[in-house]
Order: C-alpha cells, then sequence, then structure tokens
C-alpha cells in the first residue's frame, strides 16, 4: 500500500508526522519504507529521509535531490538539473510497493508545490491512486489552509485518510485550542491527532512512545 503524506504548507511539520506515522504502523509489524521524492536544500548525508531514520530507525529512500531549498522545479531550473519525469517518478514508487508493505511517500511543501513544472505531488497520487494524510499547522490561519488542501485534494478524486497537527506547543494560545476543534467540522476530515513541537527532539524510543499515544491510526491504512 502507498500512502502520500502532504502539508498545508511548508515548515508544517510533515517530515515528524511521517516518522510518528511510520513509527505507529511499523509497531504493529508492518513494514515501511519511507520514500522522499524529492529533496531540495539540504547537504549530502542530511534530509528527510535522515531525520525520519533516526526517529525510527527506519531506512528509506529518496529519488531525487537539488541543492537550493526552493520548490523542486525552481531549484532544478537553477542548478541546472533536469526536473524529475512524472511517468518516472510514478514508476519508480510503485515498484517500491509490495505485499505487506507500507510506502510513505512524503511531498514538498503542500499539496500543489510544483515537483517539476508540470508536476505536483497531488499528481503523483492520483497516479498512484494513493490516499492522503495531510499535515497541518495549528494556529491563527490554520483553519482556512487546511480546508483549502482538503477542497484541493477532493476537487482532484483523492481520498484524503485523515489531518494530523505538526505541531502542538505544550501551552497552546486560544487560536489553537479552538482550531482542535473546528479544524475537522471545516475539513470534513477527521483529526488523527496531534504531535507535540518537540517530538522530533525525542530519542527513538520516547519518539515511538509518543507516536504510538497520540496519533490514532485505527483506520489507517
Amino acid at each position: 500500500m502507498i500512502i502520500v503524506v502532504t502539508g498545508t504548507g511548508t515548515d508544517v511539520g510533515k517530515t515528524v508526522a511521517t516518522a510518528a506515522v511510520a513509527a505507529v504502523l511499523s509497531g504493529r509489524g508492518h513494514t515501511v519504507l519511507p520514500v522522499k521524492p524529492v529533496q531540495t536544500g539540504e547537504p549530502e548525508g542530511r534530509g528527510d529521509v535522515v531525520s525520519v531514520e533516526r526517529l525510527t530507525g527506519l531506512r528509506g529512500v529518496e529519488l531525487a535531490r537539488y541543492p537550493e531549498p526552493l520548490a523542486p522545479n525552481i531549484a532544478a531550473r537553477r542548478a541546472g538539473m533536469p526536473q524529475v519525469d512524472r511517468a518516472d517518478l510514478v514508476a519508480r514508487i510503485r515498484a517500491l510497493d509490495g505485499p505487506d508493505r507500507i510506502v510513505l511517500v512524503e511531498g514538498a511543501g503542500g499539496l500543489l508545490v510544483r515537483l517539476a513544472d508540470d508536476l505536483t505531488i497531488a499528481d503523483v497520487a492520483a497516479d498512484l491512486d494513493a490516499p492522503l494524510l495531510v499535515v497541518t499547522s495549528l494556529g491563527l490561519g490554520s483553519l482556512n489552509a487546511a480546508e483549502l488542501t482538503v477542497s484541493a485534494a477532493r476537487a482532484r478524486g483523492l481520498h484524503v485518510l485523515g489531518l494530523i497537527g505538526g505541531s502542538l506547543p505544550a501551552e497552546p494560545d486560544l487560536a489553537t485550542r479552538e482550531n482542535l476543534a473546528e479544524l475537522p467540522r471545516v475539513t470534513g476530515v477527521r483529526l488523527l491527532g496531534c504531535l507535540p513541537e518537540s517530538a522530533g527532539t525525542l530519542d527513538r524510543q520516547e519518539f515511538g512512545e509518543s507516536a504510538r499515544r497520540t496519533l490514532d491510526l485505527r483506520d489507517v491504512p
């Protein structure tokens, strides 16, 4: 099974959320493979796949990378490097799937960020017939971003499995507290849990325990 993890924007906690989902599912006995189709803005030896491995112990696969921290199509253009090809990228991800395996594909930025001039992670999900997990911010402005993301996904025929709050402060402000109840209402999608803002700093054992305590993934997959 392939699941695509996207976000309502950049820096909403997609990588930590991907790691948390991987930790919960692997703890159930599933074989989980984290995949990053396109990494930007990180030196060799660093990146989202490395972060997920640090938090979970699960080795992932990175399919392409560009040096500058920009949308992948722009980063490729500025570096004079070829952009990823839609058919090739989809085929490579599909080839990683297999019996009793869950492939977690972490997008770049939000749902409609361009991986190539003619390609978004929404297109990849559609081609793979893969459901989405949407990682959302929780503070002021999050309701609009979450509703837009879910609406855009549904307009493309994509199934959204649920929302995950990417970073919940220890002392949430008023907007955050209200948004926890409003997010499911305005999107029509279940909030599967909210990861504490410190989750990415935990060691592997603590992170796994936190993920299992925080996320309700009974319907995933």
